[in-house]
């Protein structure tokens, strides 16, 4: 399900607009009376503020225990697409839907924004997408694989809970593509072999150096680097061994699954580019008493016997760091 998108020939057509108070406060909602039609030598820099918060991000479906006919927001983006006349009665209908969700305090209310925006191209296809879209979050359904919940990109700026805006208002799932899985579990690879290296030197009191706990997350990320297709039950033989590391990784993972509220596939085919991404997240940082810290870069590991050396100063009673340098960058 994985797809390409691009925005250069997109063009924003019209807007519902809408007023989104808080229910428990008594702040009403107010909707649009009238679709807005945005003139022709506007569309181009409504259309580029729209998507510009789209360009890169992780693909979502529509997604229902029972079915998607029974899935409020499936079926207003199902109304649009087929007959873009009805944009305001269903504009309002979705802002209906997120007045109704808004009932958790924290929420804020705001101002809210629908608009229909025709030309988006998808692997190669014109369509259309429709973006509801809030001062600090938004998404795009896209007129794509309807029959699977549309290709819907959402974010959230909040910095808070994203549940609201993700799974009570959207109601949506990410997309389990290559892309995706290998992104969740590369990471989570790398942050469950970081985690116990950690644990393990609180539990031993060891002075072992924070690059060997990035050593072992790089060799996490080698089996991804090596592999075309990823097997769980092979990582767990290769990469865990042990018993006890499989089922802390197999916590972990349910763990993950729980919070998300997504399954994760067991095999797949692995997507290099995300392995790279993964691979520049390693890294480690030494916070010493003294006030300083050392920040180790991801590949630090391949070199740090040849340029860090560690010691016990016998005069001061001190531990000791001594770095070696062809010559300062940071200017």
């Amino acid at each position: 399900m994985s797809v390409r998108i691009r925005f250069t020939s997109a063009a924003a057509t019209g807007l519902v607009l809408a007023k989104v108070g808080h229910p428990q406060r008594d702040e009403p909602l107010q909707t649009s009376k009238e679709v807005f039609k945005i003139d022709e030598a506007d569309q181009e820099t409504l259309t580029a503020i729209f998507l510009k918060p789209f360009k890169s991000l992780t693909g979502h479906r529509f997604s229902h225990h029972s079915s998607l006919d029974q899935h409020e927001m499936n079926a207003y983006a199902t109304a649009i697409f087929a007959s873009p006349e009805g944009l305001l009665e269903k504009g309002c209908d979705i802002a209906k839907r997120l007045y109704a969700k808004s009932n958790h305090p924290n929420i804020k209310s705001g101002d809210l924004c629908i608009s229909l925006i025709d030309n988006i191209e998808v692997n190669g296809d014109l369509t259309q997408g429709i973006n509801p879209e809030k001062i600090d979050k938004g998404c795009l359904i896209l007129n794509h694989f309807p029959h699977k919940g549309y290709y819907v990109l959402t974010f959230d700026r909040s910095g808070g809970d994203t549940r609201f805006w993700v799974r009570d208002f959207l109601g949506v799932v990410p997309v389990t593509d290559s892309s995706f899985l290998t992104n969740k579990y590369a990471n989570m690879a790398v942050a469950f072999v970081e985690k116990e290296n950690k644990e393990t030197a609180k539990t031993t009191e060891s002075d072992a150096p924070p690059w060997e706990g990035c050593t072992a997350a790089r060799d996490a990320i080698t089996y991804f680097e090596e592999k075309e297709n990823f097997s769980l039950h092979e990582f767990e033989q290769e990469v865990l061994k042990t018993p006890e590391a499989v089922a802390k990784f197999t916590e972990h993972r349910e763990r993950f699954e729980r919070e998300e509220g997504q399954k994760l596939d067991d095999s797949f085919a692995i997507s290099k580019k995300d392995v790279n991404k993964a691979k520049k997240k390693i890294g480690a940082v030494m916070k010493l008493d003294t006030g300083v810290e050392i920040h180790l870069k991801p590949g630090f590991t391949d070199q740090a016997e040849s340029v860090i050396e560690r010691g016990f100063d016998e005069q001061k009673g001190m531990k000791f760091i001594k770095v070696f340098f062809n010559e300062d960058v940071s200017a």
